[in-house]
C-alpha cells in the first residue's frame, strides 16, 4: 500500500518561502531527509544522511533536509549543511505527522504524485541503501552504497512525535 501525503501540507524553506508540497513537487520528486535536533540521534546521522543526500544532487530530484525546529535552530544544528542543501524548517512536525512517522532520523522519498515511495527510520543502513536504490532506479542514478567504514552502528532513532 502506497501512502499518499496530503497536498495541503506546508512547509517553509529557510530564507521563509513557504509552499505546499504539492508546489514544492510540482517540477522534482523530494528526497528528504528528516530529523530533529533536539536528540543525539539526528546528530549521530548528519555526515552520512549529507552523504546519501548529496549523491543525488545531481539526479532530477529535489534533495533537502527537513528539520523539526524553527529556522533558527535548524541552521545552527545543521551548521554549514544548511548551505549545502534545500532546508526546510517545520516546528509544528507538519510533514512528520503527515508521514506517520514513528522516528527519526528518516529518509524519505515522495514522487510528483504525493506517493511516498520510499521511507526508512531510524539508522537501519539496509533500509536506507534500500531507498537509494529505488531513487537510483527511477532517475537512472547510482546510489550510495550503505554503511561506509565511518557511519554509525544501526540504531531505532528517537520518537519522531518530539
Amino acid at each position: 500500500m502506497v501512502t499518499l501525503v496530503k497536498d495541503d501540507v506546508k512547509l517553509t524553506a529557510i530564507g521563509g518561502e513557504t509552499r505546499t508540497i504539492e508546489e514544492w513537487l510540482t517540477t522534482f520528486q523530494l528526497l528528504t531527509v528528516v530529523l530533529d535536533p533536539y536528540t543525539h540521534e539526528s546528530a549521530w546521522i548528519l555526515e552520512t544522511a549529507g552523504r546519501v543526500l548529496a549523491n543525488f544532487q545531481g539526479a532530477d530530484c529535489r534533495v533537502a533536509w527537513t528539520v523539526t525546529a524553527d529556522e533558527a535552530d535548524a541552521k545552527k544544528f545543521l551548521g554549514p549543511w544548511a548551505d549545502e542543501f534545500l532546508t526546510f524548517a517545520d516546528p509544528d512536525r507538519e510533514l512528520v505527522k503527515a508521514l506517520e512517522m514513528e522516528r527519526t532520523p528518516a529518509l524519505v522519498y515522495i514522487r510528483q504524485d504525493l506517493a511516498v515511495v520510499g521511507q526508512a527510520e531510524g539508522w537501519d543502513p539496509e533500509a536506507w541503501e534500500h531507498v537509494g536504490a529505488l531513487v537510483g532506479k527511477v532517475n537512472s542514478w547510482s546510489h550510495p552504497k550503505l554503511p561506509k567504514a565511518g557511519d554509525p552502528g544501526p540504531f531505532a532513532g528517537a520518537p519522531a512525535k518530539g
